[in-house]
């Protein structure tokens, strides 16, 4: 009689599959390795340490987002307080101490329902991110000196935002569960380390990275659930949900595009609708100022406006990033149904979000956040991620100087308009440099360094492995795959049952 195996007896028998070592297929990080002792070797002991990767990652991004509030210290003893060009000469300027009194939360209004004075009458802020703000005000006791209780404010707001640093390090980095140090690229990226306490982006970019874990491991309810609340607290995230779509029409997977849709939409209605009914005006307050803000710091717009000396209305701004955003879109649509090979969702996820940066009214330091996750998982190569990480960091200092430049006076210390014009360009050029790399992946899969590990689409859950249902045009599926140098995965046959995969 044979005896069918245990659980127990059943997980020793099936090994997981090895991690990808960065060192060895990376010469930036095999370089870069040398500070800690060089390259993995073919003999080192992995797995046997209380060392994993996903908690160096973790312990990373906090020494990272610590070494950032030790770079605002400038601002936190005088610069937010005495004389503006301090803060932007020491390029150390935060919105948080400056909107606890402005916007409310030093007098104990409540957002969206108290009405504020001066020119701002509501907070702002999606309503989760308004929550987060409010809640952040509790510990700071009132009473005392208005500067000691917006430090304090700040402190438990940097706080809070270190907790969503560091799940948005630890999902990025288990969401390729064979590419834990990618996570690395998040962890020690530059300008997350610069802006991660200027504004309360962190929170919806943690969301997010959630968000991508869940649909990672096959929850497409969890993913939507992350993803409506993400959207509730920042505006762009939803956007993802619309490479997915054409990616499950594709795979013919539309079962599990419904369910993630379903748990988004309610988990956004969850959030807004007590607050949309009982604060109809509170609540309307941020979709109206998107709409009429005008051409703000950073943007393509405020290029070309200063570029060939034009004025370029809020509407006709709108106007124009509508067009552009829906023509990027349909051509995102169009790779997708059309690529010789289906591209992994982490490739479309950066593509859309940073089509929404570019051509965005106003780009804030702070949203380089967005793409920082986003970037290590769609193309998880040193060398580009810090070559863009470079751009970044360029603008942050570009727009400090610029302001410290218009604040000075007659002095004029800092960097003047046409300075400030090179910086936004060198940006628009760092995030089109790496949207190109990408795309040349989803072209050329053999160039991209998940698939040439032997993966498939390990972002994708259900989507990963899966054969297609719906593909454009007569595109051999297999062109750029006969080139490629690691494992493939055989699919794009309607008759298939499932794909094979001879990549582990």
């Amino acid at each position: 009689m044979t005896l069918m195996p245990s659980a127990e007896t059943t997980r020793a028998s099936v090994p997981e599959p090895d991690h990808v070592r960065p060192t060895r297929e990376d010469e930036v990080a095999a370089a870069g390795s040398e500070l800690i002792g060089g390259p993995v070797g073919r003999r080192a002991l992995l797995g046997t340490s209380w060392w994993t990767p996903v908690r160096i990652v973790a312990l990373v991004a906090i020494g990272m987002f610590a070494l950032g509030m030790v770079q605002k210290l400038p601002c936190y003893d005088s610069g937010w307080f005495f004389g503006a060009g301090a803060q932007y000469t020491h390029a150390c300027y935060s919105d948080i101490p400056h909107l606890y009194q402005g916007r409310g939360f030093a007098d104990g209004l409540v957002p969206y329902f108290d009405k504020l004075p001066g020119d701002m009458d509501y907070l702002e802020y999606p309503v989760l991110t308004g929550v987060f703000m409010e809640v952040a005000s509790w510990p700071v006791l009132g009473g005392g000196a208005l500067q000691d209780r917006e430090q304090v404010y700040w402190m438990v707001n940097a706080g809070m935002l270190m907790v969503c640093a560091a799940v948005m390090a630890v999902c990025t980095a288990r969401t390729h569960r064979r590419r834990p140090w990618d996570g690395l690229l998040v962890a020690l990226a530059p300008a997350f380390a610069l802006t991660a306490t200027i504004n309360w982006d962190l929170l919806a970019v943690a969301l997010l990275a959630a968000a991508m874990l869940m649909w990672s491991r096959g929850r497409a309810l969890a993913f939507g659930i992350l993803v409506g609340l993400a959207t509730a607290a920042k505006f762009y995230p939803f956007l993802v949900l619309g490479p997915l779509l054409v990616l499950c029409w594709r795979a013919g997977k539309w079962r599990e595009y419904g369910v993630a849709l379903l748990g988004a939409v309610g988990a956004w209605l969850v959030v807004n609708l007590p607050v949309m009914f009982l604060a109809p005006e509170g609540w309307a307050k941020f979709y109206s100022f998107s709409r009429e803000r005008g051409v703000d710091f950073g943007s393509v717009f405020l290029f070309i406006s200063r570029w060939f000396d034009i004025e370029i209305t809020p509407d006709a701004a709108n106007a124009s990033a509508m067009i552009m955003m829906v023509a990027a879109c349909v051509a995102i649509a169009g790779l997708t149904l059309t690529a010789p090979r289906r591209p992994r969702f982490a490739q479309l996820a950066f593509l859309i979000v940073a089509v929404f940066i570019l051509t965005n009214k106003v780009y804030s330091p702070q949203y380089v956040l967005w793409l920082v996750p986003l970037a290590a998982l769609a193309r998880p190569r040193w060398r580009d991620f810090l070559i863009w990480q470079a751009c970044e960091v360029a603008y942050f200092l570009g727009i400090w100087m610029y302001l410290a430049y218009t604040t000075s006076g007659e002095a004029h210390k800092g960097l003047p308009t046409d300075g400030y014009q090179v910086a936004i360009a060198v940006h628009l050029l760092g995030t089109l440099y790496l949207c190109a790399v990408v795309v040349r992946d989803i072209l050329l899969p053999e160039r991209d360094m998940v698939r040439r590990a032997g993966d498939d689409d390990p972002s994708g859950g259900v989507l990963d492995g899966a054969p297609d249902a719906f593909v454009l045009g007569s595109a051999d599926q297999r062109r750029h795959m006969a080139r490629a140098d690691g494992p493939q995965v055989d699919w794009g046959s309607r008759d298939a049952g499932a794909a094979k995969s001879r990549s582990l």
